[in-house]
């Protein structure tokens, strides 16, 4: 190897580490680990209805639901983290995310956001013409999201609105039609999102009331809040066994409805108006477990019922 090419490769060797920090930075940024909240739904909706369709998995599909939901997601994170930039340096929180520190520049974000959209375009469009026709209904309550905590104390409902178009969307890439069975198990994951985030937001009470930031927690109370993520919950269990009921499951989705009304109730005892402690384990821990738990039990379920791979 001459001395060129040694210098060449060192300059690749440099340019290629900064680039995998700033996309290592993004991802971060995204927090693209937490598509486990939102994964699971759109599956059991792709997988009941490919059960009600054909009885087997179609994984192609499958796949391109995966690239839409992460694509999706990752771009309405992107654009939350850029609009809300200012907020976030102003909470203590929240200061120390990639985009106020400057570990990932809002060109980036930007960018970032943008090939997330692609990717989710593409993949609504490779699926069937009625996905892609409603594939732009989907990006307006990402984008109007953040903006909600400035005009409404409500936002965490914007938030399940835009969470309960997962699993519909999924049922829709599967049959190409609409399905009010669908529209339950929506519902289900967007007040079951809503509710969550309503204990999440208590935790930025003061930072809210200091800054005019609007949410249920800082216009009526962490009481308040705890108490409407309550109800919150008692409407998703709801929700989850008019699905059951709709789709006509059988014992294995059943013991995961089980498991999913345990761990609620031990979401909101470990939170409490007076001690917020243990509230990232409600938050990420027994939520990200509900979804895992109620996937794996639906799967199973469909299998049992005659599902083929």
């Amino acid at each position: 190897m001459s001395a060129a090419d040694s210098g060449a490769d060192t300059v690749l060797e440099a340019g290629s580490a900064p680039a995998a920090g700033k996309v290592k930075a993004f991802l971060r940024l995204v927090m693209i680990e937490h598509s486990v909240f939102a994964l699971p739904f759109a599956y059991i909706a792709a997988l009941t209805a490919m059960f009600q369709v054909s009885e087997s998995i179609h994984w192609v599909e499958l796949l391109l639901v995966t690239v839409a939901m992460v694509g999706l997601r990752t771009f309405a994170m992107a654009a939350n983290r850029i609009i809300d930039r200012e907020i976030d340096a102003r909470n203590p929180r929240t200061a120390g995310r990639e985009i106020v520190t400057g570990a990932v520049s809002v060109r980036s974000a930007w960018t970032g956001a943008l090939v997330a959209l692609v990717f989710f375009l593409g993949a609504a469009a490779l699926l069937n013409p009625l996905c892609l026709a409603l594939a732009p209904i989907a990006v307006v309550p990402m984008v109007v999201y953040p903006y909600g905590k400035r005009f409404t104390n409500f936002p965490h409902a914007i938030l399940g609105i835009a969470q309960a178009i997962g699993p519909i969307g999924a049922w829709l890439a599967v049959t190409g039609s609409w399905s009010w069975d669908a529209v339950i198990l929506g519902l289900a994951v967007g007040v079951w999102i809503g509710g969550f985030d309503l204990i999440f937001a208590c935790q930025d009470v003061r930072a809210d009331r200091a800054h005019g930031v609007r949410s249920v927690p800082a216009r009526f109370g962490i009481p308040a809040a705890l108490w409407g993520a309550r109800v919150c919950h008692v409407i998703t269990t709801g929700l989850l066994v008019w699905f059951g009921l709709a789709t006509d499951a059988q014992l294995f989705y059943w013991i995961g409805m089980v498991v999913v009304a345990v761990a609620f109730v031990y979401e909101h005892r470990v939170v409490r108006p007076h001690d917020l402690s243990r509230l990232n384990r409600a938050f990420f821990s027994v939520n990200g477990f509900i979804g895992m738990a109620l996937f794996a039990c639906a799967l199973l379920d469909l299998l049992v019922r005659g599902l083929t791979p």
